[in-house]
C-alpha cells in the first residue's frame, strides 16, 4: 500500500491536542509547561514542554498502537522497506535486548561478533542465552576490527550448528560495514535469523555507497535514528522482516524492555526525522558524504595524519590518527577541543572519530583541519619513521609544546607506553567459563585488578565509547586483560561497568572454576 510520506501523523495529533487547549489533569506534573521551572523553560523552550504529553485523547498508546503512533511506525516501515517497525524510547540498547529476547531462551546458543555493544550483555542475562563469540578479522594495516566476513560466519555456524541466531554490528563505531547480504544468505540457508545492530547506520538506506542491513536481508535491525537520522537522543527504531522471528514474541520483548511512560517528544522526533529522510534523504546524505569526503582530502594533505578509509567505511565517518606525531587519540581529541573547540565523537588510544551529517558545514570542516594543523605544529613529538602509525610504543608521559622554556625529557627518561586501541585490544576473546546470566546471579567479591588473573569476572569492563566490552560476566580474566585495563586508565579512556570508579578493583565470582 502506497503511503503518504509527507504526513507526520504523530506530530499532527499532538498539534490537534494542543490547539484544543485542554484543562490538563494528566501527568506529567509540569502540565504542558505551565508548571515548569524557569531555568528549564529558558533552556528547552515552551514548545518542548507543550509536546511532553502522555496517552491523552487522540495521542494513541505506544504499547497498543492503533492510531497516530501506529501510522507513524507504518510510515517508517514503508520508508525502510521492512514489514514492521517499533519505535524505541529507551535507545537502541533496548532494541538489542529485545532482539536477543525474541530469538533465544535459557541455555540456547547465539553467535555474536565480539565487537557488539555491551547492551548485548543485558539481553543475554535477561534471556539466559549462551553466547558463542567470534572475533572479526583485523582491518588490514589498522588497529581496528574489520568487517565480519561471510566465510567467518559459515565456519562458526558449522562448528556451532545449534546456534539459534546470529548477531552483528554494522556499521561499527568506527564506521566499518559488513557484507550483510552474503551473511544473511548464510544464516537463511540454516533457517536462523540475522540480527543487526545498525545503531550507527539509519542513513545507509539513503546512501549511494553502502547498502543498508534491511535491503541486505537481515531479519531484525535496530537503528539509532538519533545518531545519524536526525531524531532526538535516545529515540530509535526496530525493524522486522521475513518469517524467521515470531511476531508476538518480538512485540512482547519490545514491551518488556520499554518504559510504560514513553516520551512523546522522542516519538514525535522519530516522526519528524522519518519525514525529512523520506522527502530529502538522498540529497541530505549526499551533502554530508561530500563534506566528509572533503574533510578526508584535507586531512590527507597534513603531514603526520593517517586516515582509516577502506571501501567498507560508512561515508559519514572520518577516522584518523596523529600517533606518528606522538599524540594518542585521547590526547589528540583533548587538544583539538582545547585549541579550537573541536568536539569529536570519540577517541581511543590511537584514533579519533568524527561523525558527519547534513547539519555540518564547510566552515566546520575548515575549522577542524585548521585546528589539526595548529595542534600538530604546537604539540607534535616526532616518532621515528620506521615506527610509523603501527608502532607499539611512543613517548606519552605528556606532550610538550614547542618553544617552551622547560626542556623535553630525553627518550630514555620519558615513559614509553604501549598504545592499544579498542579495536586492537582483543586479538582473541576472553575464555568463556559460564553464561552472563549465571555469573550475574552468583556470589561475588571485590579483588584488586592486579590480583585478578585466573578469576572469573562478575561485572563487565567496557571502554566507553565505543561500548565494546573488554570483559563480560562469566569470562576468565587473564594477564592480557589486566594489562589492557591498566593501559586504558593511563590513556584516559573511561571504563564502564566496574563498581570501583578508580578501576583499581574488579568484582569476581567467589566460586572457583
Amino acid at each position: 500500500m502506497e503511503r503518504d510520506q509527507k504526513r507526520t501523523p504523530l506530530i499532527e495529533a499532538i498539534r490537534r491536542f494542543q490547539d484544543a487547549d485542554p484543562a490538563y489533569f494528566c501527568i506529567p506534573a509540569h502540565k504542558m509547561g505551565r508548571g515548569a521551572d524557569e531555568e528549564g523553560l529558558r533552556l528547552l523552550g515552551e514548545a518542548a514542554y507543550k509536546a511532553d504529553l502522555t496517552e491523552a485523547e487522540g495521542l494513541d498508546d505506544l504499547h497498543d498502537a492503533r492510531g497516530a503512533i501506529r501510522e507513524a511506525q507504518e510510515l517508517s516501515a514503508a520508508l525502510w522497506h521492512s514489514e514492521e517497525c517499533f519505535f524505541l524510547i529507551n535507545g537502541s540498547s533496548s532494541g538489542n535486548e529485545a532482539m536477543i529476547l525474541s530469538c533465544t531462551g535459557p541455555g540456547e546458543k547465539i553467535l555474536i561478533a565480539r565487537n557488539a555493544h555491551v547492551s548485548v550483555m543485558s539481553g543475554l542475562i535477561l534471556s539466559g542465552a549462551v553466547p558463542v563469540w567470534m572475533k572479526p578479522s583485523r582491518l588490514p594495516g589498522e588497529a581496528i576490527d574489520g568487517p565480519v566476513l561471510p566465510e567467518e560466519i559459515e565456519k562458526a555456524l558449522a562448528e556451532n550448528p545449534e546456534c539459534r541466531a546470529v548477531f552483528l554490528t554494522s556499521p561499527t563505531y568506527y564506521g566499518i560495514c559488513s557484507r550483510i547480504r552474503e551473511i544473511s544468505a548464510v544464516c537463511h540457508r540454516r533457517g536462523i535469523p540475522l540480527l543487526v545492530d545498525e545503531a550507527h547506520g539509519s542513513h545507509l538506506a539513503f546512501s549511494e555507497q553502502i547498502y543498508d542491513s534491511l535491503s541486505g536481508g537481515a531479519d531484525l535491525v535496530v537503528q539509532s535514528l538519533h545518531k545519524t537520522g536526525g531524531s532526538m537522543t535516545q529515540s530509535s527504531q526496530l525493524h522486522r522482516q521475513g518469517g524467521l522471528v515470531d511476531r508476538k514474541r518480538l512485540r512482547d520483548a519490545v514491551r518488556f524492555v520499554s518504559s510504560t511512560s514513553p516520551s512523546y517528544v522522542l516519538m514525535s522526533s522519530l516522526d519528524a526525522a522519518r519525514h525529512q529522510l523520506a522527502l530529502y534523504g538522498r540529497e541530505r546524505v549526499a551533502e554530508a558524504a561530500a563534506l566528509a569526503d572533503g574533510c578526508r582530502r584535507q586531512l590527507s594533505e597534513i603531514d603526520g595524519i593517517d586516515l582509516v578509509d577502506p571501501e567498507c567505511m560508512d561515508p559519514l565517518r572520518v577516522v584518523f590518527s596523529a600517533v606518528r606525531c606522538g599524540l594518542s587519540g585521547t590526547e589528540f581529541r583533548r587538544l583539538l577541543f582545547q585549541e579550537g573547540k573541536i568536539s569529536l565523537e570519540m577517541a581511543d588510544a590511537r584514533y579519533v572519530v568524527a561523525v558527519f551529517s547534513w547539519g555540518n558545514t564547510e566552515e566546520d570542516v575548515n575549522r577542524l583541519t585548521k585546528t589539526v594543523r595548529s595542534v600538530l605544529h604546537t604539540y607534535s613529538i616526532k616518532v621515528p619513521a620506521s615506527e610509523g602509525i603501527f608502532a607499539e610504543t611512543f613517548i606519552s608521559e605528556n606532550v610538550y609544546p614547542k618553544n617552551t622554556i622547560s626542556e623535553k625529557p630525553s627518550a630514555a627518561e620519558a615513559k614509553s607506553e604501549e598504545i592499544i586501541s579498542d579495536g586492537e585490544l582483543r586479538s582473541s576473546c576472553p575464555a568463556y567459563v559460564c553464561s552472563p546470566r549465571e555469573a550475574w546471579y552468583s556470589e561475588s567479591e571485590s579483588v584488586r585488578v592486579s590480583d585478578a588473573a585466573g578469576r572469573v569476572a562478575a561485572e563487565s569492563v567496557t571502554p566507553y565509547p565505543p561500548g565494546v566490552a573488554l570483559l563480560l560476566p562469566g569470562e576468565r580474566i587473564s594477564s592480557k586483560e589486566i594489562k589492557q585495563i591498566s593501559e586504558m586508565k593511563q590513556n584516559g579512556i573511561p571504563l564502564h561497568g566496574l563498581q570501583d570508579p578508580t578501576a583499581a578493583c574488579i568484582r569476581v565470582l567467589k566460586r572457583k572454576f
